[in-house]
């Protein structure tokens, strides 16, 4: 795995291309991914970056997928420091708002709502994107478990939807749009 490395405290040149990839394309976007700019920001050469990664796609595909593998790793410890809480359906809600709260709110969060975009755009990075979208569907699946929800696997992709829009609202606006309160709404409504 990509990030295996990474989490042992070493990163390989390959995490290191990754991960400078994901730092430009918050920075400038898609459109503004040029190899220059990851070689610059990663510290190897021109030669290093095509070795790694022959195309484009390839990397940006494999840049998705390092997100969504840490990204799912640190919320799944969130939820773990929180499973035998034994929290209700509102107790459960707060501690997902501050989570959200918690999030850094910067350029390396933006990252991955600009690879979503380009997936729309790139078929080939379609695959990429649903691996990343089905984890968290697991993930929200092993959250609503945990507070006794029924059916869900059925509510996990509206629930990763509405969290999903919100943080793209946050993003666009700068301003920090409560979750609780439409979370609750959500699956409040799923239970009629």
């Amino acid at each position: 795995m990509a990030g295996a490395a990474a989490r042992d405290g070493v990163v390989s040149t390959r995490d290191s291309i990754l991960r400078a990839t994901l730092k430009v394309v918050g920075e400038v976007g898609v459109g503004g991914l040029t190899n220059r700019r990851i070689v610059a920001a990663a510290g190897v050469s021109l030669g290093t970056l095509t070795y790694h990664f022959p195309s484009q796609t390839e990397l940006l595909r494999e840049a998705m997928l390092l997100f969504a593998e840490e990204e799912t790793a640190k919320l799944t410890a969130i939820v773990d420091a929180h499973r035998a809480d034994g929290l209700d359906l509102e107790q459960g809600a707060a501690v997902v708002e501050q989570v959200i709260k918690q999030l850094p709110f910067g350029t390396d969060e933006l990252a991955p709502h600009e690879l979503y975009l380009q997936a729309a755009r790139d078929p080939a990075l379609r695959e990429a994107s649903s691996r990343c979208f089905a984890a968290y569907d697991d993930l929200a699946i092993a959250i609503l478990r945990a507070l006794g929800v029924a059916e869900p696997e059925r509510l996990a992709g509206h629930v990763v939807a509405l969290i999903a829009g919100l943080q793209l609202r946050r993003f666009s606006t700068g301003v920090d749009v409560p979750a609780a309160e439409p979370l609750m709404m959500l699956l409040r409504g799923a239970q009629v």
